[in-house]
């Protein structure tokens, strides 16, 4: 049997410390690093080997992960004297799995292109949120040269149920993006359905026993609609999160016309505005209910 890769992950919010938490669990050398270093603690616990910089962090690994907030603070991780690039193996794989958008994206691949050709990008967001993330049942939606990264694909497997290769290094951030617009609509969609079957005096119960075992009983919006019956919003996707990235999307598509997910952006953005935006996104049922003539 071959040896594992070894893995850094820089970036451990909720994605992040999932990701490095089954990688120790299946057994992989990994090194990790956070901003704010705390977040590593039960980690280094686990095994984990925790780097001061990120320089230190990614010296001599196979495979980084980067799992951060957006492309501005993923690019400063990647520049500089103590940045990724510099202390990056030669040869090595970088897996860019935060949802950036796509000029970041692009910005990242020439950049690599320019100080570090030697490297191999993949570009690979994933399909999941918190729980699945700790449950290794994402779906990683990758892009770039997969011949030559076979090292990714273990570790893949390790924090993953599967993989979906879509091309060109770019494609996978592009594909997230269509992505999670259609999640988000859906969430828009089921909160106001659900607000209207309130006007009508039924319940969240007896509007899912409607749906369920047909064609609109998707499980992700069970998922949700619990969440309206209970009142427990704690952050799967964080409402914040949700706002960048349908705005991502927005930016993206700005040469059509897209007139429901604007009107989503606005009315999330309102939600944020109103302090609801470190709850699950599903929250915008109450923001929705707060409203009410």
């Amino acid at each position: 049997m071959s040896q594992q890769p070894t893995v850094a992950v820089l970036g451990l919010g909720a994605m992040g410390h999932a990701f490095a938490a089954n990688l120790l669990k299946k057994g992989f050398e990994t090194h990790v690093w956070n901003r704010t270093a705390s977040r590593a603690d039960s980690l280094v616990k686990g095994g984990a080997i925790q780097g001061k910089t990120v320089r230190e962090t990614v010296e001599g690994v196979d495979v980084v992960i980067t799992m951060l907030t957006d492309g501005k603070t993923t690019q400063a991780v990647f520049e500089g004297h103590d940045g990724l690039l510099a202390g990056l193996k030669q040869g090595a794989i970088i897996a860019q799995m935060g949802t950036l958008g796509v000029e970041a994206t692009d910005t990242l691949i020439a950049l690599l292109g320019q100080q570090r050709p030697d490297a191999v990008f993949i570009d690979a967001p994933v399909s999941g949120t918190k729980t699945p993330a700790e449950n290794a049942q994402i779906v990683v939606l990758a892009s770039g040269d997969r011949a030559a990264a076979a090292n990714v694909e273990p570790v893949f497997a390790a924090i993953s149920k599967g993989v979906k290769w879509l091309g060109e290094a770019g494609r996978a951030s592009k594909m997230k993006l269509v992505v999670n617009a259609w999640l988000i609509s859906m969430m828009e969609g089921i909160a106001e359905s659900a607000q209207l079957a309130e006007e009508l005096g039924f319940t969240t119960d007896e509007l899912w026993d409607v749906l369920e075992g047909g064609p609109l009983a998707v499980p992700y919006i069970k998922g949700k609609m619990e969440m309206f019956k209970s009142g427990d919003y704690t952050p799967q996707m964080h409402l914040t999160w949700a706002l960048k990235d349908i705005n991502l999307a927005l930016k993206a598509g700005e040469n059509r016309q897209l007139p429901v997910m604007k009107r989503i952006s606005e009315t999330w953005q309102s939600a944020v505005d109103a302090g609801y935006g470190e709850q699950d996104l599903s929250v915008v049922y109450r923001y929705l209910g707060s409203n009410i003539k």
